[in-house]
Order: C-alpha cells, then structure tokens, then sequence
C-alpha cells in the first residue's frame, strides 16, 4: 500500500505554523478554512490528520487548534448570538434541537372500560324480547 508523504515533517513543524496563525489572525476571523490556508493545505487534509491515530502528534495538534476555532465561535455566540455562529457550531456537531423523555412509568388506563380491540369489530347483538314490544306494533323478524 502506497501512502501520501507528510505535508509537515514533523509534529513541531506543524505546530509552530498553526500558532503563527492563531497569533497573526485576529480572534474574530479564526476559521478552520483560515487555519487550512495558512497551513498551505486544505481542510480534507486536517481531517485526516485529526483523524488519523497512528499520527497521534500531529492529530492532536489539529484536534486543538480546531477546539480553539470552536471555542471561538462559542463566544461569539455567547457574545453576540448570531445565527450564522450556531450554523458554524453544528458542523463541529453541536445540536439545536429539544429532548423529551418519553419513558412511560405506568401504562395508561383504558378509556372503554376493558373492552379489547376484537369486540369493538364485532356488530353488536340485539335480543328483541316479546314482552317489551307492545302489542300493537307490527313485529317483522327476518
């Protein structure tokens, strides 16, 4: 299997250009884009060397300077509440979204009384009893 060589040789080397971007870049313009650029690299790139465990120097160097780039956008938001910083803040997998719980401690009592589903298709039954009928209705049985 052929790899890609290394775009930085050494996990010092890359981290000494990622704190050169963090010191000459203004707080409020940190990107992961910008961090990219600055590295002459392209986003793809510092994910997979974020993601990539036998490099475990170099993905740790670009787990924290993506967490710096986060905490960035924190507090803009914090600071400012922009609802383009929360679009930023879900692609680092923050969620905007309510949870309930729906665990039921005790089922719910049955509004017919017991009936089961089986005698609620069944037509009910009428008995017609002689002795109810008045004598001077005509009675038709089928």
């Amino acid at each position: 299997m052929i790899t890609k060589p290394l775009k930085f040789k050494t996990p010092a080397i890359l981290q000494t250009q990622i704190n050169k971007y963090f010191e000459e870049t203004p707080l409020a313009e940190w990107t992961i884009t910008g961090l990219a650029l600055a590295l002459d690299t392209s986003r793809q790139v510092l994910c997979d060397y974020e993601n990539n465990e036998k490099r475990r120097k170099y993905s740790d160097a670009i787990k924290k300077a993506k967490l710096k780039v986060e905490n960035s956008y924190e507090l803009d938001l914090k600071k400012h509440g922009r609802s383009g910083t929360i679009f930023a803040l879900k692609n680092f997998n923050w969620k905007d979204k309510t949870e309930r719980d729906i665990n039921i401690k005790e089922l719910p009592k049955p509004i017919l009384g017991g009936v089961n589903d089986a005698e609620l298709l069944e037509p009910p039954t009428v008995k017609i009893i002689a002795e109810d009928i008045p004598s001077e209705t005509p009675l038709e049985l089928n």
